[in-house]
């Protein structure tokens, strides 16, 4: 039996290195700074449960940034969330930083205003699950996600104004949008703008995304191991400054 997409796409990143949930205050700009850099899952991954209250200790003058790099995960602890980031009554900004995928982007699409920054991707697809029983359970469990899924297209629709046969056809293919696509199909408001110093590549090649059907060949592929060191270049340098030490 092949193995749910969903609980793939977790274990193949429990041993993942991921920066967990946190928040960063900068109280005397009036902003807060929510970074969710993980798989949406209650057991797994970034919570509902630990964001409400991290959202409800904030004032609601605060200028709420929701910082997004994550696979995805389970589309209910996604739209728990993203529940959570409506009801606050502060202006909520979300960053696409490296990837807003699956449940991610029920996440990001919560913000009243969504930047995504170079050479990120947003992809959209239809709900996975779980089913096992007879054939009206099967049918129930198909409904259900025919149901998931209208919800969905329905958010997309509204931030997007695509129509929505087109948004369902995007999603039965699992679509990935580069940062410019998602902008100019209205996913995202604009591209964001980088420092040119320090600049990092918003790439999310660090995520296993091998339980996606149609991911990009760029995104598969593993960063480029770091140079070999050039260790006889290194030796003759030491011998040098020992040379040196001796001399003096």
């Amino acid at each position: 039996m092949k193995i749910n997409k969903l609980l793939q796409l977790l274990r193949d990143n429990a041993a993942t290195d991921r920066q967990p949930l946190s928040l960063v205050r900068n109280e005397k700009a009036g902003e807060a700074t929510l970074l969710v850099y993980d798989v949406i899952d209650a057991w797994w991954g970034v919570s509902a449960a630990q964001i409400a209250p991290v959202i409800a200790a904030l004032d609601p003058s605060t200028k709420l940034h929701v910082r997004v790099n994550s696979p995805g995960g389970d589309v209910f602890e996604g739209r728990a969330i993203r529940t959570l980031i409506r009801q606050f009554k502060g202006k909520t900004v979300g960053h696409v930083d490296g990837l807003a995928a699956s449940a991610a982007t029920t996440v990001v699409d919560a913000c009243d205003e969504v930047e995504i920054a170079e050479g990120a991707m947003y992809m959209i697809h239809n709900g996975w699950t779980i089913a096992l029983g007879n054939k009206h359970e099967m049918r129930k469990t198909a409904d259900l996600l025919d149901k998931v899924d209208a919800a969905i297209v329905a958010d997309y629709a509204k931030r997007t104004g695509v129509d929505v046969q087109q948004l369902q056809q995007w999603m039965d293919d699992e679509t990935w949008f580069s940062a410019e696509e998602a902008v100019d199909h209205g996913f995202a408001s604009r591209m964001a703008a980088l420092p040119d110093k320090g600049a990092q590549d918003a790439s999310p090649r660090r995520w296993n995304l091998t339980s996606y059907d149609k991911v990009p060949k760029a995104l598969l592929e593993p960063p480029a191991p770091p140079e070999e060191p050039d260790y006889s270049a290194m030796h003759a340098h030491n011998e040098r400054r020992m040379r040196l030490f001796q001399i003096a």
